[in-house]
């Protein structure tokens, strides 16, 4: 079951869902669509399987990566955990990304996801809040969905790259959501730019 799981992720990231076929899942599996068909009935059932275990991967992933900060800790240490810890998550596991961003990924899924981004938007909001704890909710929900969204986009792009292309992109990423949340979290908290060149008060 793991090889074919592992050869679905392949599949998947290489071809979309919608066009993955079984045949081309056992056929990266090195075994026969027969062999598919003991462990799996359809190209969903293997989607669903991999969600769920990614899902679960991922929960634990945001709740290390998400967990209360300690006093004195500053704005660019907690995005610049929080982000090696999302982006580590999503270079392993890229077929995540394929699954859960399609216009065609399967309901179960969808809803998983849908749970994940709602109880993951609550931890944002959380850490926000640790930051600013004067900023009126509704503030602390707009920013932490822009948060969110900015990393998702962010995502893709370090997806993209790699080497130390895709390390530039993360160090982009976090410099960008520093310099979005220090006018909340006030310009101390930020401590010190994420780029070396910019100096922070």
């Amino acid at each position: 079951m793991a090889q074919l799981l592992q050869a679905a992720a392949s599949v998947f990231c290489t071809t979309g869902y919608t066009a993955a076929s079984t045949n081309a899942i056992a056929r990266e599996a090195g075994v026969s669509p027969g062999t598919l068909y003991q462990f799996f009935p359809n190209k969903e059932a293997i989607a669903i399987e991999l969600g769920d275990r990614l899902v679960h991967e991922m929960r634990e992933t945001y709740g290390e990566a998400l967990a209360p900060v300690e006093p004195g800790t500053s704005l660019e240490e907690a995005v610049g955990t929080a982000v090696d810890r999302f982006v580590d998550f999503g270079c392993r596991h890229p077929v995540f990304f394929a699954l859960t961003h399609g216009p065609d990924i399967p309901g179960r899924i969808a809803e998983e996801h849908d749970a994940l981004h709602a109880t993951l938007l609550s931890r944002v909001e959380a850490l926000l809040s640790s930051f600013a704890p004067d900023t009126p909710a509704a503030d602390v929900a707009r920013t932490a969905q822009v948060c969110l969204s900015t990393y998702k986009a962010g995502l893709e792009l370090v997806l993209a790259h790699e080497g130390a292309e895709r390390d530039a992109y993360v160090r982009e990423l976090k410099h960008l959501l520093v310099r979005y949340l220090a006018p909340m979290v006030g310009e101390h908290a930020a401590s010190r730019s994420v780029h070396p060149w910019i100096d922070t008060p």
